[in-house]
């Protein structure tokens, strides 16, 4: 980033959530600086030990707490979510959209050079890659997370937007089968894959600008459409900065 002092520091936004936590880990054996976000002084040690070089307290519910956040960030990588609650079918002032889009307002402002969204299969054109019952399930955070999208999506920022389906604790699996057009793939994936993919994004060039969906082989629940082949170069995720496929 240009006129940064920090060009090696991200923002994990959301890190206290169970993706965060796991892009703390993928992130923490790089040469990277990593800023961690959680809502709660009490989550600051644990933070600290899943790699956070720095923890910042922050409400992105409070647009000056997103402003402090991202100051000399060269990456947002945003895992900001509502922990399940009848919020979830009602909509209403959700951090998935507020606060999304006052992290997304900050970083236009901080000229940070990428952000990368965690949103989920189910939202805006990949309706379809959920069954109606869980859509009506979570319609509200849903709705939000459709807003955010768009809002980044207008904001001028380079960014990857990851949708995954559902999520698990297993074990990475390391075989990610990415769909974009909506419908193209369904099913579940590790968190520790989507924290991956989601890391390597702002190094990948053919993830730029773009909204993908994403589910582990293993967990797909459907035969793939509208498959696209990423080449997800994870470079300053391994030791001696060595490529290698996600």
């Amino acid at each position: 980033m240009a006129g940064s002092p920090t060009p090696d520091r991200v923002l994990v936004a959301g890190a206290s959530g169970a993706t965060g936590e796991e892009l703390l880990s993928v992130l923490r054996p790089t040469d990277l600086s990593v800023r961690a976000t959680t809502r709660s002084y009490a989550n600051v040690d644990t933070l600290e030990r899943h790699g956070a070089d720095e923890v910042v307290v922050a409400d992105f519910f409070e647009s000056s707490d997103a402003v402090a956040a991202v100051e000399n960030c060269d990456i947002v990588y945003c895992a900001l979510g509502t922990p399940p609650s009848l919020r979830h079918v009602t909509g209403g002032k959700l951090v998935d959209r507020t606060g999304v889009i006052n992290l997304v307002t900050a970083a236009i402002a901080a000229d940070v050079s990428y952000f990368v969204l965690e949103s989920a299969i189910g939202v805006g054109n990949s309706k379809a890659g959920l069954s109606l019952p869980a859509r009506l399930l979570i319609r509200g955070s849903l709705r939000a997370k459709r807003d955010a999208e768009t809002a980044l999506r207008r904001s001028g920022l380079r960014y990857t937007i990851i949708r995954p389906g559902s999520l698990t604790n297993e074990p990475p699996s390391g075989e990610v089968v990415v769909g974009e057009g909506g419908d193209s793939v369904s099913g579940s994936i590790p968190r520790a894959d989507v924290a991956r993919v989601m890391a390597a994004s702002p190094f990948t060039p053919d993830a730029r600008n773009r909204t993908v969906e994403v589910v582990s082989r293993d967990g797909l629940s459907s035969a793939p459409t509208n498959r696209v082949n990423i080449d997800w170069a994870d470079d300053l995720l391994t030791s001696g900065h060595e490529h290698r496929r996600v």
